[in-house]
């Protein structure tokens, strides 16, 4: 085969398959594509190459080896001729993709519009190496070509010089996520959906069907999965914490923020949230316990216990040097809280007096004693008033002994007045 051919799979489902004598011996049901990376020599991008085809032959079900297959085009009918009829192996059909049971009708994930998607069609290619699949059709016109009416409407569109919406996703950028794809397994290595933002692919796994949902999240590493669990709505947290195991539902909220831990068991029976706590190592468990043990409206309920404390005493460079070596995640460096030896806050230090300081110049001449802060027992509606006069970024959070419990950071007070909004 030197030609290169372009089709669509619902043009060649159905089609007859004639053997080397011309004689009919079957219809095509299904393309089998080899799912490794093989990458086009033509473009050096990933396209799956077609190993196999299924077909019936005298009421058996077979799959044959496509090396053995030339492709033909008389007007707009495919010709499938099968020069030697012989079976895929087992091995033949390791890491192999169905394209109609696994990909036609399936939702899969574009990795660059971050959002899932449904397929109409699957766009495939013969050229002189092969013949591969190139491109996933989610736009009306692969609709309409699945039922045999887009040539007529286009013709109808061409008198209006109208056309039909066309969306095709290029294979590389395309994850499968179907619950039976039983031949793709993804990993953290090689999954697409792992290069995602946890926000992206949080609504991305929001949008999928339960099985389909656990799956993915379960491919996750955990600090992956930690991140993107933070991400989810309430919902589909209980359930995928309700789906995994008891060990990986708590090694996963090991690595969450105490106080996100905190508002996840909300939504979580109370026999539930203790077989986890028992499981968590025991000081990510008492964490989250102290958390619990506040009211919903007071202010360590969403503080966050999560933060750097710093002694005086400590110069700048001493300082950066120990931030490089914790690489906290930014809400935890808008401000830096000073203690004493019994952890009681005396002051802070903001990020810009500390990197515009001189390396040598200790804590205790650039802090700030006057601070604003608040304890942990007052009503989180105070915190509202409190950020926007003075226009700050994080709290410190103390007990009434002003020793240092945590930070509320403003992310967390903007969220807790959107969801009391929500439930007016």
């Amino acid at each position: 085969m030197t030609a290169q051919i372009t089709f669509y799979l619902s043009q060649i489902i159905g089609v007859k398959i004639y053997n080397a004598d011309g004689d009919w011996i079957g219809k095509i049901i299904d393309v089998i594509v080899h799912a490794s990376h093989i990458v086009v020599p033509q473009d050096d991008s990933f396209r799956p190459m077609v190993v196999g085809i299924k077909t019936r032959i005298d009421d058996k079900v077979r799959f044959l080896k496509f090396s053995h297959f030339e492709i033909s085009r008389i007007e707009k009918k495919f010709i499938f001729s099968c020069k030697k009829i012989v079976d895929l192996t087992e091995k033949d059909f390791e890491n192999t993709l169905p394209l109609v049971k696994n990909i036609l009708d399936k939702q899969i994930v574009d990795i660059n519009g971050r959002k899932l998607v449904r397929v109409n069609d699957v766009r495939l290619v013969t050229v002189p190496s092969g013949t591969y699949a190139i491109a996933v059709d989610i736009g009306t016109e692969g609709l309409l070509r699945r039922i045999g009416i887009s040539e007529p409407i286009k013709k109808i569109l061409n008198i209006t010089k109208g056309h039909i919406p066309s969306n095709f996703i290029l294979w590389d950028d395309v994850e499968t996520v179907g619950d039976s794809n039983f031949n793709i397994k993804l990993s953290s290595s090689s999954s697409k959906l792992h290069t995602l933002h946890p926000s992206d692919l949080a609504d991305i796994i929001e949008d999928m069907g339960k099985a389909s949902r656990t799956n993915v999240f379960k491919s996750l590493d955990e600090e992956k999965a930690a991140d993107v669990l933070e991400e989810l709505e309430p919902y589909a947290q209980a359930q995928i914490i309700e789906s995994l195991a008891l060990e990986k539902a708590a090694d996963v909220l090991e690595k969450m923020p105490a106080d996100e831990v905190a508002d996840l068991f909300d939504s979580l029976e109370n026999e539930k949230i203790e077989m986890l706590l028992n499981e968590m190592d025991k000081e990510s468990s008492q964490e989250v316990r102290e958390l619990l043990a506040y009211s919903g409206n007071e202010v360590g309920s969403i503080m966050t216990t999560d933060y750097l404390p710093f002694k005086e005493t400590m110069t700048v460079e001493e300082t950066l040097s120990e931030l490089r070596k914790q690489k906290p995640e930014a809400d935890m460096i808008y401000s830096l809280f000073i203690t004493d030896k019994d952890d009681k806050l005396v002051a802070t230090v903001s990020l810009r007096d500390l990197v515009i300081s001189e390396p040598k110049v200790t804590l205790d001449k650039i802090m700030k004693k006057d601070m604003i802060t608040v304890f942990d027992d007052d009503k989180i509606d105070s915190l509202a008033e409190i950020i926007s006069k003075y226009d700050l970024l994080a709290i410190p959070v103390t007990d009434r002994q002003m020793k240092m419990e945590g930070m509320v950071v403003i992310d967390d007070i903007v969220e807790d007045l959107l969801c009391k909004r929500k439930t007016k």
